[in-house]
């Protein structure tokens, strides 16, 4: 491969055909072609939001067929992101320097972990240094004041020197290769593991059916009601609901067993939802909604009945969506998650490095902090 890459800026996913897309190293669900299109042609993606698709793709030159991309979007606001850069760009505004338009390399509104460099496994380190240099020059062309590789994974940028790291945390869950939810259960110290039982059983004596559904078989007035919900959710806590009900619906049909929703019922009405993607190995949790407590219904949907369809399934991880220190007692363990930045000023690029230094020493010590909460038997216990 040269030394120099072609690259191609698509601002509609659905001229890139989904077969190129797949053979990018077979994105899983978050970064899917059928995903990020629905974004884009159910009107949840655009100026009016701040996220405009300018997807970047790599060939060894004009002629040959892309073997890699970044799903990329131009931003112009903070919002959907999970990384809080506000103050990065007040930092700009104090000395005269516009923060927006940037660059972020991302699953809109999904602060999941993954791959940002989309390639097949056989393509080499370097390739993939040569896609960030080229990446990098097309942003200085376009005059982003940045670009934000967010949760990503990819060693080529965390370890670009070029880049700035930035830690995070999320709490995660992850298969120790559990039987079932009992085997699960039983790694919790006596006190927990009760707490946990009553927990459930809270649901089905308040008269509640709990179903698993996956995308292709959940019907429109259900995916409707489901926005509704996922709106009220949104309403209560003063947030923009970025998706549309038609783009519930899309995804049910396109993505399939992609998708699950877990659906509560009293007397077969629909009272709490809550959305998943399935993706390779992992579950991805992303949002939910009720229309009345229920107590411990929110657990029961958004982590017990994912964590039951994990070890039914085999999956290795259950990412449950950001934040909320409950997790911990529940099973989830703080998870170190990574963001790489490129400040295109210097000046702001050494600031913002010496900021983030200083948030990873506050980080680490929250996770320290967190793990000594976790509510697993001691080996005394065992």
């Amino acid at each position: 491969m040269s030394a120099e890459l072609s690259l191609r800026v698509h601002s509609r996913l659905a001229d890139v055909p989904a077969a190129w897309w797949g053979s990018f190293g077979s994105p899983d669900a978050p970064l899917s072609h059928a995903f990020l299109v629905a974004l884009e042609e159910t009107a949840c993606l655009g100026e009016a939001v701040g996220w405009i698709p300018m997807h970047l793709l790599f060939a060894a030159d004009r002629k040959a067929e892309p073997f890699g991309a970044m799903p990329a979007y131009l931003k112009t606001n903070s919002f959907g992101e999970f990384v809080f850069d506000w103050a990065w760009a007040e930092a700009h505004s104090r000395v005269g320097l516009a923060y927006y338009p940037k660059w972020v390399i991302a699953s809109p509104f999904t602060p999941v972990t993954g791959r940002r460099l989309l390639v097949p496994p056989e393509i080499p380190y370097a390739a993939r240094e040569l896609m960030l240099d080229c990446a990098i020059e097309a942003g200085k062309s376009a005059g982003v004041s940045s670009m934000h590789w967010l949760f990503c994974t990819d060693p080529v940028l965390l370890e670009a020197p070029m880049l700035v790291r930035r830690l995070g945390c999320q709490f995660h869950w992850h298969n120790a290769g559990y039987r079932d939810f009992a085997d699960f259960l039983d790694r919790f110290n006596a006190k927990r593991r009760k707490e946990l039982k009553r927990e459930r059983r809270q649901v089905s004596e308040a008269g509640i059916e709990v179903q698993r559904l996956a995308g292709n078989e959940v019907d429109a007035e259900t995916w409707n009601r489901f926005h509704a919900l996922y709106r009220r959710t949104f309403d209560k806590h003063g947030n923009y609901p970025a998706l549309s009900a038609a783009f519930f619906r899309r995804v049910g049909e396109t993505m399939g067993e992609q998708i699950l929703l877990v659906v509560a019922r009293r007397k077969s009405e629909l009272i709490a939802a809550g959305f998943f993607l399935v993706g390779e190995d992992t579950l991805y949790g992303r949002y939910w909604g009720a229309v009345e407590e229920v107590r411990s219904l929110h657990f029961e949907i958004c982590y017990y009945q994912g964590l039951e369809f994990c070890l039914e399934r085999g999956l290795r991880c259950f990412q449950p969506g950001a934040q909320g220190e409950h997790k911990v007692s529940r099973g989830f363990v703080p998870t170190a998650t990574w963001s790489a930045h490129w400040i295109a000023d210097p000046r702001l690029r050494g600031a913002i490095s010496r900021h983030v230094e200083a948030e990873r020493l506050h980080v680490e010590a929250y996770m320290r902090e967190l793990e000594s909460r976790l509510p697993f038997k001691q080996e005394s216990e065992c």
